[in-house]
């Protein structure tokens, strides 16, 4: 007898996430015993500073950081988040109802639709944009609008071009500077456009900003959607320390701003996990409060460097620039014929190198790719010529 087993009727309509995708291709090609560089990936291939990982074996050592750390984190490591916003942005956050603790912000940006939208409600996206935005949305049953993101705006949407019936429809709106995967900046007065925008149409802004501290050509940090005015009264930001401090596989980050959404958000969060292994929090709080600013800095640079070099070498493997990124950790390239996805699959294929096809990304991504920064400069340098040698072959 054959049994088929129930499959929710919500999961008919998520397609299966496309890194999930890639990742199983290219764990086939290389069983098959093939060379793989990845250039797919937005994995920092730097550690954190000495003094994290030094927190981490100290708060590990100790038998009392064993146990359940709570639903809500450490208050240390909510106080530091709360610090770090005022210290960086001037912005003051309540660490026991304004931050929330976060598995990584990807859980944090899923499980905020489940919190917040469901059937019959619009979820408006950047119609270039991580793939867990709509994503998200589709698992919560809401309906996903593209707002457009093209190079001519400067990859900010227009808010005026939303329909009004999408706008009273609307309960939530994505951003997300420096941008993935463009590396576009916006500014603190666009923010403050956006705040306005969704406190006049009871509109949830949702902010991830996980690449506020990977920026170039002599800036500091990227601002935040909580400095806007007012921004309080409808914004929720996402920070996650993948990014900011090379810490992808620790899983940390935090939910931060309107206390309403925090609150719903911890009503799920609460009864799907139980929170990070102590020894985490406490080494997150010495990432926040004690990473110097040349660490950044010098990190920084780096990824600028292999920016320009990947930059440079465009023009000889079929790929085209319109805007050097700002910040985050990729190139984004227009692909000289058109079809980013069999430029990826021959690039994967032929020469072991792996590329992201930008229209995974959405409607607006078709006939770019995406190329990370988070690889060492020799493997770099590996696949450039491998690309360079493949395509002028």
């Amino acid at each position: 007898m054959t049994y088929t087993l129930p499959i929710a009727p919500r999961l008919r309509n998520l397609p299966n996430y496309p890194f999930a995708v890639l990742g199983q291709r290219i764990q086939q090609l290389r069983a098959e015993g093939k060379s793989i560089i990845r250039l797919d990936m937005g994995s920092p291939d730097l550690p954190p500073s000495s003094a994290v990982i030094e927190a981490l074996a100290e708060s590990a050592s100790r038998p009392d950081t064993h146990g359940y750390s709570g639903y809500t984190g450490t208050p240390e490591f909510r106080k530091a988040v709360a610090n770090y916003y005022q210290k960086r942005f001037g912005v003051t956050v309540d660490p026991n109802t304004e931050v929330l603790p976060l598995i990584g912000s990807k859980e944090g940006i899923v499980n905020m639709m489940m919190a917040a939208v469901g059937p019959g409600d619009v979820v408006l996206v950047p119609s270039l944009a991580y793939p867990a935005y709509a994503m998200g949305a589709k698992l919560a049953e809401a309906e996903v609008v593209e707002m457009p993101t093209r190079h001519e705006n400067k990859y900010l949407p227009v808010f005026e071009d939303i329909s009004l019936e999408d706008r009273t429809r609307a309960r939530m709106l994505w951003l997300n500077y420096p941008n993935n995967p463009t590396g576009a900046f916006c500014t603190r007065e666009f923010y403050g456009e956006a705040v306005e925008f969704c406190r006049q149409h009871d509109i949830m802004l949702c902010s991830d900003n996980p690449y506020l501290e990977v920026v170039f050509d002599g800036r500091s940090h990227a601002p935040s959607a909580l400095e806007a005015p007012n921004a309080k009264d409808v914004t929720v930001e996402f920070i996650s320390m993948s990014k900011s401090h090379n810490m992808a596989g620790w899983r940390l980050g935090a939910a931060v701003g309107n206390k309403e959404a925090i609150a719903s958000l911890l009503v799920v969060k609460s009864n799907l996990d139980s929170g990070h292994f102590k020894a985490i929090y406490d080494a997150g709080v010495v990432a926040l409060e004690t990473t110097p600013q040349g660490w950044i800095d010098s990190r920084n640079a780096r990824y600028a460097g292999r920016r320009d070099r990947i930059i440079e070498v465009l023009p000889q493997i079929g790929l085209a620039i319109d805007e050097p990124p700002e910040g985050s950790l990729y190139v984004w390239a227009r692909v000289q014929d058109g079809d980013d996805i069999n430029y990826t699959d021959r690039a994967l294929n032929e020469t072991g190198v792996s590329i992201t096809p930008g229209s995974i990304y959405g409607n607006d991504g078709h006939g770019y790719v995406r190329i990370s920064l988070g690889i060492s400069e020799a493997e770099l340098e590996d696949a450039l010529q491998r690309l360079i040698k493949w395509w002028n072959s």
